[in-house]
């Protein structure tokens, strides 16, 4: 689960974690974020996920960030785009999204100013158990106060295969924005719509939960 792992990743094609039509549950709950128009609205660990093209539809602002160049370009082969140089990030910008291309635990506070949302798909997932605390502790280090988390997570039998997408139950997300967060699961059901490595591995069906996560401190 080093940079390695996911680069290379991308070198050679295997993304099944990727969506190519908009994430159904973004469409469904999104407006119980209850967000002002125009807001900025951050995607960590974004790939080149479309739900950011239907976040900037919105009349969003889409700050995104992602360690692998291939996916940074991917997201914008068929439109022009801006590229600059911000802090330890190289800056990819057109229509509304910018995404930075680079280390997550590099991103400081002042690069997340202002922003009011966050989508997170395929964060917290991504990532073994010895991780998650680090990569929770480090965004509610640098999110503005009063942000609200849309947060999707899997749980299924990880005997069977051991993820990513790894399984996270809810007494985990609990345990991991509890202290300084509003923790509110909005649904939770069963889905037979998984990566085809789960299938292949004999995990037909899992629980995907939504939760809204509103930072207090």
């Amino acid at each position: 689960m080093k940079p390695r792992f996911w680069l290379e990743r991308w070198r050679s094609n295997q993304i099944g974690f990727h969506q190519a039509e908009h994430n159904p549950l973004l469409l469904e709950f999104w407006p119980q974020l209850r967000l002002p128009d125009q807001s900025r609205v951050f995607v960590p660990l974004c790939g080149k996920s479309d739900d950011m093209r239907w976040l900037a539809a919105q009349g969003h602002s889409v700050l995104g960030v992602e360690l692998a160049r291939l996916a940074v370009e991917g997201f914008f082969v068929d439109q022009p785009f801006e590229q600059s140089v911000v802090d330890r990030f190289v800056s990819y910008q057109a229509a509304g999204v910018e995404l930075l291309q680079g280390d997550f635990f590099d991103l400081s506070t002042p690069l997340l100013e202002g922003v009011q949302g966050v989508f997170d798909r395929g964060g917290l997932v991504a990532l073994p158990r010895d991780m998650r605390f680090r990569y929770v502790d480090h965004m509610l280090r640098i999110l503005p106060v009063d942000c609200r988390i849309m947060l999707l997570t899997l749980e299924y039998d990880q005997a069977q295969i051991s993820g990513p997408p790894h399984a996270i139950e809810q007494d985990e997300v609990e345990s991991l924005y509890g202290l300084r967060c509003e923790v509110e699961l909005l649904d939770s059901f069963v889905t037979s719509a998984l990566p085809p490595e789960f299938v292949r591995h004999g995990v037909a069906r899992a629980a995907e939960s939504v939760y809204l996560i509103t930072k207090r401190q």
